[in-house]
């Protein structure tokens, strides 16, 4: 199987992590979306979006955007380190569900904190949106598919003190990510479980991940070259 080059449409590196650790080294191209302007877009044409949708949308987003960049004029051989003719491009979004409510990033420390008193002893929802677009030319077996699927993880969490949830906030780590904690950085000791794939609560799942490429007959193993 010839090796395949996956470009990751993400800053997050907790997602270029996760790819590294399965021995995938992906060409990091990240999106120039306004995230606020496609949910509205897309609540204009289909209504209201429900979390599992959103992530989605966004992802796919992200996805087109990259793939359409690296296509480009602007694409060279230095952007991403093999020829387009040989890659494919994933995007991905992550939000928190609690209470029917969708949970991005939160806006600064008091909105941190203020989550963290809702979520603390409770459990919420981590959608992860994924989208691939299929940049192979023909000779390479491209397909010209672009697809994805939502993983999404129960995620229960510890009962924190409100000393902890400030000690926490302070480290300034949960206002980078969706939903104010991590489970593979110094916010772990507060998830005390999840049920689903842990890989999407890190931000990028890669059960679905090697599903979707199989949609267009890559082997996850073909990433690894």
């Amino acid at each position: 199987m010839p090796h395949v080059h996956l470009v990751l449409a993400s800053a997050s590196p907790a997602r270029l992590s996760t790819l590294r650790s399965a021995g995938v080294h992906p060409t990091v191209v990240v999106s120039g979306v306004d995230e606020d302007a496609v949910l509205a877009a897309a609540r204009e044409r289909f209504g209201g979006l429900d979390p599992v949708d959103a992530v989605l949308v966004l992802a796919q987003a992200k996805a087109e955007d990259v793939a359409r960049r690296v296509e480009g004029e602007e694409a060279t051989a230095d952007m991403l380190g093999a020829q387009v003719a040989d890659a494919v491009v994933v995007g991905c979004d992550s939000m928190l569900e609690l209470d029917g409510e969708i949970l991005g990033k939160p806006a600064d420390a008091d909105d941190a904190v203020a989550r963290w008193q809702a979520m603390r002893g409770r459990a919420a929802v981590l959608h992860t949106g994924h989208w691939i677009v299929d940049l192979r030319d023909d000779a390479r077996g491209g397909t010209g598919a672009t697809l994805g699927a939502t993983s999404s993880t129960t995620v229960h969490f510890a009962d924190l003190d409100d000393d902890e949830i400030a000690a926490y906030v302070a480290t300034g780590e949960p206002l980078h990510v969706a939903g104010a904690f991590t489970i593979d950085g110094l916010g772990g000791p507060y998830v005390e479980r999840v049920e689903g794939d842990h890989h999407g609560v890190v931000g990028l799942s890669l059960p679905l991940l090697r599903e979707l490429l199989g949609e267009i007959e890559v082997p996850f193993r073909a990433l690894r070259g």
